[in-house]
């Protein structure tokens, strides 16, 4: 197996083989297909938690595969896809545990944290921290869920069921639960950095009544403020936001320090909370909800050896929606399964393992609407695939007509920018080539 491992506080990761674990009683090992980078995964490798023991692997949003069995672990087989999340082990025994907080254990274990986690091609979890994924929807597109969307969603339920929501930092967590906000009917309102134009575009793409910078005034008062952005600052503000009885729900693991603020912006029973960690409960809880309201992650996948350059580009605030690491950077890409269906994720994995990608010299650039790959002396750029207010690649057809009128525009005004139009194609072997004879699938 291969992991980016953690040495020391504020290292940076280090790509490195190690032997395949072995799973213990009631453990499984898992080959993992996909696992989100998380803002918590930000605090571990900076060094703002406490007692952590190096060297450690991060990543607590993990999809993949049970390929080994510990003693005693029936109520998974091999081969099922599952999910694994930030809680990974509690004791069972103190008061917070036999009261149902077990999110509040005395003796607990956290995947990526206290324990190995998901920024490996394997890795060993506890059976009871699991949860069956059925076969549904792409895995770079789950995984975010695991704790982007489940600490989302213990938030929005302490936050209460106000009719106004405002979401404060509107990043991977923001964006799923805005979407499961609206389906309860619910008015959303979302606040950004300033000037953040990309995420204000997203949130609005996602059907949010407002969209602006965190210190922009509202037409309304808000009946609940969630905040996902670890910045103490932004405690007055949501406070200053929500209405008499109020609640400004603080979401993140670990936040900046927060300003002193005067009493009268708390008072007439203005209540300020924190969610800690998550139950079993609430992760069963999710994702039937997430099934009925049809949520849809805005994920940029990536090989796993470029976790630190995703992980500098959340520390700048410059992810737009949510990241995973696709497992592609170790394993061949089984080409033989693709076709004109399949997530655009899949091809982009074959990219990441050619010429384009990172192990052989690559570089890869995302934006909102495009990818553009970088080898050598070709570059290569692929429409996402899409659907927003102001545009809609959401097709193979659409995404080839985009590019096909992009080469117009060109051919007079900047003719070395781009010089022709290509496929992918799966040839008949299963192969993808880039401008092959095939049947085209990008």
């Amino acid at each position: 197996m291969h992991a980016m491992v953690l040495l020391a506080p504020g290292a940076p990761l280090r790509f490195e083989p190690r032997e395949d674990p072995a799973p213990g009683p009631g453990d499984l090992r898992i080959h993992v297909s996909a696992c989100g980078v998380c803002r918590t995964d930000l605090h571990v490798v900076d060094g703002e938690l406490p007692d952590i023991a190096y060297p450690i692997v991060p990543g607590h949003e993990v999809v993949g595969r049970v390929d080994a069995l510990g003693p005693g672990v029936t109520s998974l087989r091999i081969g099922e896809r599952v999910g694994v999340p930030w809680l990974g082990y509690t004791c069972g025994e103190c008061p917070y545990c036999s009261s149902g907080r077990e999110n509040l254990c005395d003796r607990p274990r956290f995947t990526g944290y206290t324990r190995d986690g998901g920024f490996a091609t394997h890795f060993v979890a506890d059976a009871r921290y699991c949860f069956p994924l059925g076969e549904a929807d792409d895995d770079i597109a789950i995984a975010p869920l695991l704790c982007a969307g489940l600490i989302g969603w213990r938030s929005l339920v302490m936050a209460g069921d106000g009719k106004h929501l405002g979401i404060f930092g509107f990043g991977a967590a923001g964006h799923i639960i805005a979407q499961v906000a609206r389906w309860q009917g619910r008015s959303v309102y979302a606040f950004t950095r300033a000037g953040d134009v990309e995420a204000q575009r997203l949130a609005k793409s996602l059907g949010v009544d407002w969209a602006g910078g965190s210190e922009d005034r509202l037409p309304v008062p808000l009946d609940a403020a969630i905040i996902y952005a670890p910045v103490g600052a932004l405690v007055p503000l949501a406070l200053r936001a929500v209405r008499k009885g109020g609640r400004v729900v603080c979401a993140g693991i670990h936040m900046s320090d927060i300003p002193s603020f005067p009493y009268r912006i708390l008072w007439e029973e203005r209540q300020l909370l924190s969610v800690a960690n998550l139950t079993r409960k609430d992760g069963t809880e999710f994702f039937k909800v997430a099934a009925q309201a049809g949520i849809r992650t805005h994920t940029t996948a990536f090989p796993l050896r470029e976790a630190n350059e995703v992980l500098t580009r959340l520390r700048a605030g410059q992810m737009t929606g949510a990241a995973a690491a696709a497992m592609t950077a170790q394993r061949p890409v089984n080409t033989a399964a693709l076709d004109e269906s399949e997530p655009q994720e899949r091809v982009l994995a074959f990219l990441d393992g050619s010429c384009f990608g990172a192990a052989n010299g690559g570089k890869r650039i995302d934006t909102h609407a495009s990818m553009v790959f970088l080898g050598g002396d070709r570059t290569l750029k692929i429409k996402r695939a899409v659907r927003l207010p102001f545009l809609d690649y959401s097709t193979l057809e659409k995404r080839k007509r985009a590019c096909e009128e992009k080469l117009k525009v060109n051919a007079g005004n900047a003719p070395e920018l781009y010089r022709r139009v290509v496929a992918i194609t799966r040839n008949s072997d299963g192969a993808l080539e880039i401008g092959g004879a095939g049947t085209p699938v990008e």
